[in-house]
């Protein structure tokens, strides 16, 4: 009987006594393997033999030999790197071609590292400090001013006004009152508490009144409809005797007729027009 002959599958060449490589399950010669399936090498566009080992990146294929940063050819086997235009550069090379310098120390910012971003500057996050007090802002809050950088602290401390009811700063609108600064939710009226702020308001003594307490506590009252008479909107009023009208109150005690311009008596406590004055 003859041997069972063992041959490549695509050359036909007995690989007894030779290497061969399997794949699913079916034989090849080197030669044949090589060609038929090797990966070409992006860096030296050899096959990789079976005899190399095949790197790949993103359907790419290098020999060891050829993984290499496209810039200085150091070997990126076993490193970082990054890849750029279909170059691949090492973390180095990468960093001083196309990462962003920090705005302090003019350093590069190395890919991977912590850093800040603000209106198109690059810090590193020890670099990012508050010019008060020198402490990184990490992720902190913080507050520009003139090309500076403060965090909340050191800001209100060095430029807030202060609130002149609860002494505490006053970082975002406020008013002012007598020239001095107060919290909107500060600024209310001595009398009932209300804020006052976008309101109208007036002052007695130095202290600030809505004009409803204002009107209830000081303001004259009317002799005709008993309400509190202010002129805080430009609202006229008739005095006489020391008693006080609206001038829409002022009219005759008898028949209603408005009193404003016109002459009139009086009778005990009553104002009257001239006609009825001189009927009764």
């Amino acid at each position: 009987m003859s041997a069972e002959r063992f041959d490549c599958h695509y050359c036909k060449e007995s690989l007894l006594g030779k290497k061969y490589i399997l794949k699913e399950d079916t034989q090849y010669c080197v030669k044949c393997y090589e060609s038929l399936f090797a990966n070409c090498c992006d860096g030296c566009s050899q096959p990789i033999g079976c005899n190399s080992k095949d790197l790949s990146y993103k359907e790419r294929h290098w020999h060891d030999q050829c993984f290499n940063c496209a810039k200085c050819s150091r070997s990126l086997v076993e490193k970082a790197f990054a890849a750029k235009d279909e170059l691949l550069l090492c973390t180095e090379c990468y960093s001083h071609e196309y990462s962003s310098k920090c705005h302090t120390c003019k350093k590069t910012v190395m890919p991977g590292s912590r850093k800040m971003e603000y209106k198109g500057n690059s810090w590193h996050e020890t670099c990012f400090l508050c010019q008060r007090c020198q402490q990184p802002i990490g992720t902190k809050s913080f507050i520009p001013k003139d090309n500076s950088y403060f965090c909340v602290q050191c800001y209100e401390k060095q430029f807030a006004y202060q609130c002149c009811a609860c002494k505490k700063a006053i970082t975002t609108g406020g008013v002012t009152y007598q020239d001095k600064p107060w919290h909107r939710d500060c600024f209310l009226c001595i009398g009932c508490k209300r804020q006052l702020a976008g309101q109208r308001f007036t002052s007695r003594e130095n202290y600030p009144y809505c004009l409803d307490c204002f009107s209830n506590l000081y303001a004259k009252k009317c002799v005709g409809c008993t309400k509190p008479i202010t002129n805080l909107a430009g609202a006229k009023y008739i005095s006489f005797e020391e008693r006080q009208w609206h001038s829409e109150c002022f009219t005759c005690m008898q028949c209603s007729v408005s009193l404003v311009g016109r002459g009139f008596l009086t009778q005990r406590d009553d104002i009257l027009c001239t006609d009825c004055g001189r009927e009764k």
